[in-house]
């Protein structure tokens, strides 16, 4: 848990989206943003721990009763399995990519070990009443997440959801991998953390939205002072 807090694809382009033209009907203003805050490590909680979790944001380091964070690499150096990370470290509407925040710390190509890039296919519909949204982008405010789960589970139909492997050839990790194919500046101080950003958003066919998890600590917080008026 970070503390602050399928299918293989075919072969993919490195130009992704629609191209559009320059009108004014394709000119948008620049959305202000929360400015990124570090993830100082991850600690152990247990599996419903976790699930409890889903929806909400990376919990304080000052947390009561928390275990100092651990890095990345010295969970890596001492797992006996797959670590599996989720950058954008909390929920969205699923109709977007948040940013990711900066947990590898890495080069590119990563020598020490194999990455393996996931993205879902996730462009979900606004929710109605006969048919909810697969994404929990607000909390339950208690027993989180099972109102979620049921109202899933008693949907008359089921979401689908596409899961994207990239293909290893492709892969962070692979030797031939070209930073510069993926993105611009090669001086970024974490170009793992970027170059997945990218890749995610080309496989799983979704748009960056350049907001991150401390916008969604914002969104919460207005959410919540807003419902108990």
């Amino acid at each position: 848990m970070p503390t602050a807090s399928s299918q293989d694809s075919a072969p993919i382009t490195h130009t992704p989206g629609r191209r559009t033209g320059t009108g004014s009907a394709n000119i948008q203003a620049p959305r202000k943003t929360n400015p990124l805050v570090p993830i100082l490590g991850f600690r152990t909680v247990s599996l419903l721990a976790i699930i409890g979790m889903t929806g909400r944001i990376p919990p304080s380091s000052h947390a009561k009763n928390s275990n100092p964070p651990r890095t990345l690499e010295d969970l890596r150096k001492n797992a006996d399995r797959p670590i599996v990370v989720f950058p954008e470290c909390t929920t969205s509407n699923g109709r977007g990519l948040l940013r990711f925040a900066k947990v590898f710390h890495q080069e590119v190509p990563v020598k020490k070990h194999q990455v393996f890039v996931i993205g879902f296919e996730r462009r979900y519909d606004p929710p109605t009443t006969m048919t909810p949204t697969p994404s929990l982008s607000i909390p339950s405010p208690s027993i989180n997440p099972l109102p979620h789960l049921f109202s899933l589970a008693s949907s008359l139909t089921l979401p689908a959801i596409s899961i994207r492997l990239l293909a290893p050839s492709e892969s962070p990790s692979s030797q031939l991998f070209i930073v510069s194919e993926i993105i611009t500046d090669s001086s970024n101080d974490d170009q793992l953390t970027e170059v997945c950003a990218a890749l995610v958003s080309q496989i799983g066919k979704m748009k960056r939205t350049g907001m991150g998890w401390e916008d969604k600590a914002s969104f919460l917080e207005f959410y919540r002072g807003k419902r108990k008026q």
